[in-house]
Formats: C-alpha cells, sequence, structure tokens
C-alpha cells in the first residue's frame, strides 16, 4: 500500500490540513493519508504544544469520516525530538510491505537539507510537496523522488486559530466541526 505521511504538530488541525491531505488523496498515487502527531518538532518550541494526547484527539475528530485517512500516534512512544528519518526507519520495520512517501510543505523543502539524513530520506522515500504562502515551489532545484503538487493554495495557519480562540473569536468553519467542538469543550487555546 502506497502511504503519505503528512507529520504535523497539527496544533490544532484545521480544515487547510483536511484539504491538502484531501488533495494528495484523491490527485496522486496515494492510497492512504496518515497523520503523524509529532510530539516535539526539533525546529519548534514544545511549550506551546497542546498535550499530544489532545492533539491526537483532535486529528481522530476530524478525520473520522474520511476512509483514506489515519491517525498516528507513532512518534509518541519514540526518543525526542522526533526526527523524520528515525520514523520512516521505524515504520518501514513495521509496515514492510507498505511504500512510505511524505508529504510537505514548500516551506519545509526549503530547509530539508537541515533535517538529519535528508539524502537517506530522499533516495527512499517520495516528498510530495505543496504549496504554501511566499514560498514558490518552481525555483527549488533539488535531485530525487520530490513531486510538486499543483494543490490550491491554502493561507489558514494553526497559529491563526489559536490567536483568534484567544481573542474570543467564534470560528466553527476553520475546522471540522466535531474536532471544533471538542476544542471549545475543554477550553483549549483561551489562555495562551
Amino acid at each position: 500500500m502506497r502511504i503519505g505521511l503528512f507529520f504535523g504538530s497539527f496544533n490544532p488541525i484545521h480544515i487547510g490540513h483536511l484539504a491538502i491531505a484531501n488533495y494528495m488523496a484523491e490527485y496522486t498515487d496515494l492510497e492512504q493519508i496518515w497523520f503523524v502527531v509529532s510530539p516535539h518538532n526539533p525546529f519548534k518550541n514544545k511549550n506551546s504544544l497542546l498535550a499530544d494526547y489532545h492533539r491526537l484527539q483532535l486529528v481522530n475528530q476530524a478525520i473520522d469520516r474520511y476512509p483514506h485517512f489515519k491517525a498516528s500516534n507513532v512518534e509518541f512512544g519514540m526518543p525526542q525530538p522526533s526526527f523524520t528519518i528515525d520514523t520512516l526507519t521505524y515504520l518501514k520495520e513495521k509496515n514492510p510491505s507498505h511504500q512510505f512517501s511524505l508529504i510537505v510543505g514548500s516551506d519545509n523543502l526549503k530547509s530539508f537539507s537541515k533535517w538529519k539524513n535528508h539524502e537517506l530520506i530522499l533516495q527512499n522515500h517520495a516528498l510530495f510537496v505543496y504549496p504554501r504562502p511566499n514560498f514558490e515551489s518552481e525555483s527549488i532545484t533539488m535531485d530525487g523522488n520530490i513531486y510538486i503538487v499543483n494543490a490550491p493554495l491554502i493561507e489558514i495557519s494553526s497559529s491563526f486559530i489559536r490567536k483568534a480562540i484567544k481573542e474570543k473569536k467564534d470560528i466553527p468553519y476553520f475546522m471540522p466541526e466535531k474536532a471544533y467542538n471538542y476544542l471549545k469543550e475543554m477550553h483549549f487555546y483561551e489562555k495562551l
């Protein structure tokens, strides 16, 4: 099975994440998209994150209606900070019949050469790159299994949602309904 791994903090997950994953499932040869909830991205401050379990629960609430999506907590039991190469190695050992690819934004591709063992990742895994605001995919010159996809540009961010909630804005259409209801019920991000 061809799996697209969509790594992220998902702090919180929003309709932009889902639209990108939906595009990948329908317009590429990927058969499933796994949302890999990262406990600690080495490039981000862990203090701003909701607890791992809550972010995983938000993802589960968000994707429950679409059969091509799956939430993954594979990195929860791994050493932190999480490095993509280690997760890929672990997943391949546990699922030898699966072919794993990465789904990354063009903003991440700009810093891809700083990732641990990035050459090894490119040798063994395809990268599906979606457009991000202010990051031109066309200007990227890198060899390997890189596929620039023509997905719609999504300008919604998790930081926008966190800020809006802190400011007591009611923004139910920026997240799937079940995830938004869970977020409101738990009073997440209200006191950042």
